[in-house]
């Protein structure tokens, strides 16, 4: 139960941060948002903070969840952008989830115990696409030689590019502009597979 309890908890957070910003979030909001009284909040974080690295775990656990539950489709350029869009504010769940994430990126910069939880989401997600890469056949003849670690970290910076711009200025950069600017990069970068 008391791992319901927090989850719910967690929610209630994520509602506030992706509708109000991350600094209107405290206990006495996330209680009132969740139903329950202050102590309730309290029972499972002792402080703000312990609450907020349990959310942004959270956030990152079901991003990584819904990736991985992917279905995988014919070939590696279209698996790689099927499990990169979910990075990506493509719509209104996703969009909530990016906004909240973006708002935990940045309060990590002054929050050491924010920057672990970003540092090893970002390394885990640049291993993952290192693998991924460096699995793939060799390009055809006459195509570009992959590099598989400079590939990912080149790959994440344009997924957190977009997803930043797509946050931030949806209207110059509305979802399926978002989404075809992956796919140009992925032809580029794969080009002449599917």
């Amino acid at each position: 139960m008391s791992e319901l309890r927090q989850v719910e908890l967690v929610d209630a957070l994520l509602r506030i941060a992706a509708d109000r910003g991350l600094d209107r979030v405290s206990v006495r909001e996330v209680a009132s948002a969740a139903g329950v009284s202050i102590g309730a909040v309290q029972y499972y974080f002792s402080t703000k903070d312990e609450m907020l690295a349990f959310a942004f775990r959270q956030v990152v656990d079901r991003t990584r969840a819904r990736v991985s539950g992917l279905e995988p489709v014919a070939g590696p350029r279209q698996t790689l952008a099927a499990a990169l869009r979910q990075l990506l504010p493509l719509d209104a769940r996703r969009l909530a989830e990016c906004r909240v994430y973006l708002a935990f990126a940045a309060r990590a910069t002054t929050s050491p115990t924010l920057a672990a939880i970003q540092n090893a989401t970002l390394a885990a997600i640049h291993e993952e696409l290192r693998q991924t890469l460096a699995s793939l056949p060799a390009p055809p003849s006459g195509h570009p030689v992959l590099h598989p670690a400079r590939d990912a970290r080149l790959l994440l910076a344009l997924v957190d590019g977009l997803m930043f711009d797509a946050v931030t200025a949806p209207t110059a950069l509305p979802p399926v502009i978002a989404a075809k600017t992956l796919d140009l990069y992925l032809e580029r970068l794969l080009p002449g597979s599917h």
